[in-house]
């Protein structure tokens, strides 16, 4: 459809009047393709290799949603991509989530604990962030961890592992509003 809108679509074309160039220019401009590559075979075909952007991040605020990409680029939300990247709701600017929120997105990935746990990242300021969990089950949990400011956060969440570890059953069955991991060396819970 994008290459019949376009007119450059080029079966039953004589190949003089194929343009690889107008191809390869209306496949790139499509908002979830990263890279494009149009080229004309030994037998005279034309091939195009294409590579998506993929999604890492989905911001939601006042004024919309949008995700942000593997390459750290803005790109329109798309729905069939909403649940498979982390969420990140509240006072977010394009700066802080190309930035610190991509980072945290990319460590998230790559760290299979907690990947499986975080479904939601709430930012009040730059210096208050809240995660939202889910349990194995992907059920939201009641309580939310307080990051404070992003920076440590690989530390703050091994502490709240280490916790979680070794006072999982003491901690059982009560209701805490929330683990502020905001100080060093402490979780402080709260009802």
């Amino acid at each position: 459809m994008l290459l019949y809108a376009e007119d450059v679509y080029p079966l039953g074309r004589k190949l003089n009047l194929v343009s690889l160039h107008r191809i390869e220019r209306a496949i790139k401009a499509h908002p979830m393709v990263r890279t494009a590559e149009c080229y004309l075979t030994p037998r005279n075909e034309v091939r195009v290799q294409i590579t998506q952007r993929v999604p890492m991040l989905r911001v939601q605020t006042n004024t919309g949603t949008w995700l942000v990409d593997t390459d750290r680029r803005v790109m329109q939300a798309r729905a069939a991509v909403k649940d498979t990247v982390l969420i990140v709701s509240g006072n977010v600017g394009t700066q802080m989530a190309v930035t610190q929120l991509a980072d945290f997105a990319e460590w998230l990935q790559e760290n299979k604990y907690w990947n499986a746990r975080v479904h939601h990242l709430y930012v009040q300021s730059p210096f208050m962030l809240y995660l939202y969990l889910k349990d194995a089950n992907g059920k939201m949990q009641n309580e939310r961890l307080v990051l404070g400011a992003m920076n440590g956060y690989e530390r703050k969440l091994k502490k709240m592992r280490t916790f979680m570890e070794n006072a999982g059953e003491a901690i059982e069955g009560k209701n805490y509003r929330e683990f502020d991991l905001r100080f060093k060396g402490q979780v402080i819970g709260r009802y």
